[in-house]
């Protein structure tokens, strides 16, 4: 094989692995454990000197 081959070969890798995680992270969400971002303290509020 080709170094031109060789590379899209491992940035098709790169692309189906990064997909297919993302797809199984969605899949695999339990709302339920999860905190909700709405009751959280929030991040930029100015801190009192």
């Amino acid at each position: 094989m080709s170094g031109k081959t060789l590379t899209l070969l491992a940035i098709l890798a790169f692309v189906a692995f990064s997909v297919g995680s993302f797809i199984w992270f969605i899949a695999t969400w339990d709302k339920s454990r999860e905190e909700p971002v709405s009751i959280r303290p929030h991040i930029n509020e100015e801190r009192r000197a």
